[in-house]
């Protein structure tokens, strides 16, 4: 399949970012450090991360399911380019492997666990390697927000793909980890660059990092990323509620992995500003421009 290596949107992107770019490029690369990772499966430490105010956490209820490095508490996030300076990521790989920055096209690790039943029905496909916090609160009644981000080494040969890996949060069973403004769960197919896709693909909220399509541009080993989302939950009732945060390999396969970095203390009744993800650091993008060619390398995802 051939791949369009840089689409017009992307280019204008870049060559707007030039004078800021020109300002801050000495400065960025002496100052700039890597996304720092500490794998962790315990369950109290994750949640304990990302609750900020007005949330109550039942201790009692946390629960982790996942493979041993596959989840942990990260920093630095804001110099590496994803938006979120410090919180925890979830994957369907190893967390240390989000280090960047970006040198392999097919960054994979086969954890060998199971995958998750409700990202099952929600995908319409058998997951695997799936990693899962979840957990109760309780609530006076009101709004849930909850800020992430979404990477993937599946982008961006696998925007058309039947399947993909899958991303959801679970409050009280219902997913709230939406494309903003519509009801469209967030995923490969749903946010991407837009070159294999003819609908909606929501590119606007979408930040390119592969190493075959100019790349990369983000200090992070995923091909791919999203904007800063809020998952939002409006007129909660008062009571205690169920979060499930869960995030898993498609086709059951284990191949080829994708993660979730949640923000520090978002987990919050308070919609907070989120924090925008830089443009493309331009004299690479420039550079990587001028010397990668067009022709995108081939991978191909292993089916169980």
């Amino acid at each position: 399949m051939t791949h369009t290596s840089f689409k017009p949107q992307s280019i204008t992107r870049v060559i707007s970012s030039i004078p800021l770019c020109l300002s801050f490029a000495l400065i960025s690369t002496h100052s700039a450090k890597a996304l720092t990772i500490t794998p962790t499966s315990d369950g109290n430490t994750l949640v304990e991360t990302i609750t900020g105010s007005g949330i109550t956490i039942d201790r009692s209820s946390i629960n982790f399911i996942g493979a041993s490095g596959s989840s942990g508490t990260f920093s630095d996030g804001l110099a590496s380019g994803i938006g979120i300076e410090s919180g925890i990521i979830l994957t369907t790989g190893q967390a240390s492997s989000a280090i960047g920055s970006n040198t392999s096209d097919v960054t994979t690790t086969v954890n060998g666990v199971a995958g998750d039943s409700d990202l099952d029905a929600l995908s319409g496909a058998t997951t695997s390697d799936a990693s899962v916090l979840e957990f109760e609160f309780e609530s006076t009644g009101g709004d849930v927000f909850l800020q992430y981000v979404f990477a993937s080494e599946e982008y961006n040969e696998f925007d058309s793909a039947p399947s993909n890996d899958v991303l959801a949060f679970f409050l009280d069973g219902e997913n709230i980890a939406l494309v903003p403004d519509t009801n469209t769960p967030v995923s490969v197919t749903t946010v991407n660059d837009g070159n294999f896709l003819s609908g909606d693909d929501h590119s606007q909220f979408y930040n390119n990092n592969d190493i075959s399509d100019g790349g990369p541009f983000f200090d992070i080993e995923y091909d791919g990323f999203t904007d800063v989302f809020t998952a939002k939950f409006l007129g909660l009732a008062p009571g205690s509620h169920t979060l499930k945060l869960a995030i898993a390999d498609g086709l059951g396969d284990g191949a080829i992995d994708s993660a979730v970095f949640i923000a520090s203390g978002s987990l919050t009744d308070n919609d907070g500003d989120s924090t925008t993800v830089p443009e493309p650091t331009c004299i690479l993008s420039l550079l990587g421009m001028a010397f990668v060619g067009s022709t995108a390398l081939s991978k191909r995802k292993k089916v169980a």
